[in-house]
Parts: C-alpha cells; structure tokens; sequence
C-alpha cells in the first residue's frame, strides 16, 4: 500500500511501464481482484500518474522474457537498472550494461500498445473479470 501512495504524490517518480499481456490475462487472487487492479491502473493512468503499455501476445518473444526490468534515472546519480528473476535480483550501473537495456526497454515500447489503446483493452479485460465468478 506505501507504494501505492508513492504514485499519487507529485513530486515522486514517474512510472512507465511496459505489462506483458499474459500477466493480465493470469488471474491471481480471483476475478474480483483481477478486475479492481486493472480498474486502478487504467485510473493511474487516466490521471496521468504513470504511463503504461501493454505487450500484446501476437508480439510473441521479446527481448525481456527474462525477468523485470527497472530503469531508474535521477537528478543527481548516474542512471541504473534492477534485474529481477525467481528468487534473484541484481542492481547494474555499469553505463554500457545500462545503456543495452535501456534499448532493450526502447524495444518493447515500440512493440507495445499505445498508452492510448491501453485504457480500451484493460478496461474491456476488466470488465471481463467483473463477469466471472469469484
């Protein structure tokens, strides 16, 4: 939940994420929870809070198959990024490495859905979820 308040604050970071579209088609927690946590980052993202794109299916493999991948750019630090698999997670500053996965991220933005076309399919998915049963 903290984190979650670090998105409604203004002065925190942004967010730009790019959803693989199996994440959101895997229900975890039931139906009910599927359809209020895409609920809320169509919310966030209406609002201007993050800005999120979704990896559709027929993109096929990618390049981040992996695990996550978390840029992070500051003001006063040198950019770095977070890798994270099962039960693993390691923080790279390296600028080279840094600078390869920041394609690798340019990558998946260009394969992915608008932020336009996000808020229709994850509100039609939640919708969807709305209608099965618990």
């Amino acid at each position: 939940m903290a984190r979650i308040r670090l998105l409604e604050h203004p002065a925190k970071p942004m967010l730009w994420a790019v959803i693989d579209e199996a994440s959101l088609r895997r229900t975890t927690g039931g139906p009910t929870v599927m359809a209020e946590a895409l609920r809320h980052i169509a919310d966030l993202s209406r609002r201007r809070r993050i800005i999120a794109q979704v990896l559709p299916l027929d993109a096929g493999a990618h390049t981040a198959m992996e695990g996550a991948l978390k840029l992070m750019d500051f003001d006063d630090a040198p950019p770095v990024v977070y890798l994270e698999g099962v039960r693993s997670g390691r923080l790279e500053d390296d600028p080279a490495t840094v600078a390869q996965l920041r394609f690798v991220f340019d990558l998946l933005t260009a394969s992915a859905l608008s932020p336009g076309k996000l808020l229709a399919s994850i509100e039609a998915l939640a919708e969807d979820y709305s209608h099965e049963e618990p």
